[in-house]
């Protein structure tokens, strides 16, 4: 079970009483769907569900952008993300202006990463993807961007991802442990990929994780780590760096788990130090002062400030004070283990006309 930081796991495991009754609430909720008391709406299209049991953390946001790379072009895809802590409510379509205030962070990093794609927010899905087919009738796949425990949407096609550090069967609820769903909802998912594994991850190590998660004879187990990508400057366009063994690096972090990333740091950069906020944390012209007085303090003439594509997007409104100074942001993507990248490829495209074949 991950407590995260030391220092919390004594508060956290007094808290296992409200634990209970979160999971009792959670249960009941699914048990309600399950016996069709409540209501999952359905659609006549294509719609892939990216989620996973706990809070954050599992790498959500590549997997949506894999299964862009892979569909665009193929289809006209859309993404409908929540919109996590925006100052915004209701349904919204991203718009050539439209900043992270508006959309949040994670779908503003689609939106720019991808401006061709339909990039659309709204807490609630099932009034939410009227509204986005509407807007755009042309589309004809949707990802729903964490929405697997949002069941008054039903997907045809769910991919659950676990943690490689944390998997959800070692896990538990709220507020205790990470859990936001029962363990058992991940039977409901057609696809399982085990993130952020070690890149040599051995075939040994892959059963026992597999005879652990205990699949049901409809599900696929994957495996898959983090790339990391050339830092390019946050407000440059072309200018990339590379980090060095003489490279010492501040590391501007607001995510759910910077773990993967300190630990690339240490075997890549000469040092790295680090200023670590909460997850989608806005950022203010404070804070910028304190990163620009914390990099100034370092003695090193091959330094840099580094952070992550989500960071990224939240930080670019201080366009004009980063110009003197190298910032930079780190891209990822995720690679599959074991050659079954292909095979992966293969159950979305099947899904996809299996699905235009049946309607």
């Amino acid at each position: 079970m991950n407590f995260n930081a030391p220092l919390l796991r004594p508060i956290r495991i007094l808290l296992f009483p409200l634990s209970l009754v979160y999971g009792a609430v959670v249960w009941l909720r699914n048990r309600l769907y399950d016996k069709k008391i409540l209501k999952s709406a359905t659609f006549n299209l294509p719609l892939i569900c990216v989620g996973n049991l706990s809070v954050g953390g599992t790498g959500k946001s590549p997997m949506v952008e894999f299964l862009i790379k892979e569909l665009q072009g193929k289809v006209q895809v859309a993404v409908l993300s929540r919109g996590y802590k925006r100052k915004t409510k209701g349904y919204a379509l991203a718009y050539e202006k439209t900043t992270a205030l508006e959309i949040g962070d994670e779908p503003m990093q689609f939106h720019l990463k991808f401006p061709d794609v339909n990039i659309a927010v709204g807490e609630e899905r099932v009034v939410a993807i009227p509204q986005l087919l509407h807007d755009k009738p042309g589309t004809e796949v949707i990802i729903l961007d964490d929405a697997f425990q949002h069941r008054a949407v039903q997907a045809g096609l769910n991919i659950v991802l676990t943690d490689y550090s944390n998997l959800f069967t070692r896990d538990w609820f709220l507020p205790t442990g990470e859990l936001r769903d029962e363990k058992g909802s991940y039977r409901r998912a057609d696809i399982l990929v085990v993130t952020k594994c070690p890149p040599g991850l051995s075939e040994e190590e892959r059963d026992a994780i597999v005879k652990e998660i205990n699949p049901r004879p409809h599900q696929q187990v994957f495996f898959s780590c983090i790339r990391y990508g050339a830092p390019y400057h946050i407000t440059v366009k072309n200018k990339h760096v590379v980090i060095g063994e003489a490279t010492e690096v501040l590391l501007v972090s607001g995510i759910a788990n910077p773990a993967p990333l300190k630990r690339y740091l240490y075997e890549t950069a000469e040092t790295y130090y680090e200023l670590i906020y909460s997850d989608h944390h806005i950022f203010t012209i404070d804070d910028w002062k304190d990163i620009v007085k914390r990099f100034n303090s370092i003695q090193a003439t091959d330094k840099i400030i580094l952070t992550t594509e989500k960071d990224a997007v939240r930080l670019t409104k201080f366009e004009q004070e980063m110009k003197d100074y190298p910032v930079y942001v780190l891209p990822i993507e995720i690679q599959f283990l074991f050659g079954r990248q292909q095979q992966f490829n293969d159950l979305i495209a099947k899904f996809i006309t299996g699905f235009s074949l049946t309607t």
